[in-house]
């Protein structure tokens, strides 16, 4: 199903992004975001999103599209669409339980391999299901998350009842570790702040979530600030 976006919007060096949206559930609708990286005349789709026939059609004119990136696992619902008419090679961690097609052609690392040259994957560790994060290293270091780090600069393509909800329920305005994945991935009796701060020894100035908005600059900063914040004693009580 096309749910809501928009158009596509460079954010870098051959790197562009559009806005859309999902809807969670009959009541609310919320924005999720798909990045586009391009290599020469290949594309990469990260947390990809369908698109309407005009914005589909703007897509295929930036080149081929020949990778297909999930970084999440409650991440999924257009992957198979784009695998089955481009033919796209399908990247992703195993034993995510969301969704559980397409059939995996390279998973994620596996042999250092990579959809474009400079990048690398960051693989979260003893996280109850799979997740992960894509270093761009590019214009300072674009980060794509899936739910892990979200930044919302507003609440566009969310509609009238998610804005109204977002920010009650650990949704603020500003960078955060996303509450309902911290909630949901975080072993019994573990803790995944090791973890995070693993991913801080990255380079990056941007950041692209699947959810929220574009982080344009300070991205590290701002990461770093959502971490300590999460795992901070009083958050934790």
């Amino acid at each position: 199903m096309i749910y809501p976006h928009g158009d596509i919007e460079p954010i870098g060096t051959d790197i562009f992004m559009v806005r859309g949206s999902i809807k969670l559930n009959p009541f609310m609708r919320i924005s999720r975001n798909m990045g586009i990286v391009c290599e020469e005349s290949e594309i990469t789709l990260i947390n990809p999103i369908r698109l309407n026939a005009g914005t589909e059609d703007k897509l295929r004119a930036l080149g081929e599209i020949k990778n297909i990136v999930r970084l999440g696992a409650f991440h999924g619902i257009d992957d198979a669409y784009y695998v089955e008419k481009f033919k796209a090679q399908f990247w992703s961690q195993p034993n995510g339980m969301a969704y559980k097609e397409p059939i995996i052609d390279v998973e994620i690392g596996m042999g250092g391999l990579t959809p474009v040259e400079d990048c690398e994957f960051f693989e979260f560790r003893n996280t109850t299901q799979p997740e992960c994060a894509l270093l761009l290293k590019r214009d300072g270091g674009i980060l794509f998350t899936c739910d892990s780090i979200q930044h919302y600069g507003d609440y566009s393509y969310s509609n009238w009842l998610a804005k109204v909800i977002m920010p009650r329920i650990g949704f603020p305005k500003t960078t955060i570790v996303g509450p309902i994945w911290l909630k949901l991935m975080t072993p019994e009796g573990g803790g995944l702040e090791e973890e995070f701060r693993r991913l801080l020894e990255l380079n990056f100035d941007k950041l692209l979530s699947g959810h929220g908005t574009f982080l344009a600059h300070d991205a590290f900063k701002e990461v770093t600030k959502a971490i300590d914040k999460a795992f901070s004693v009083d958050s934790l009580d």
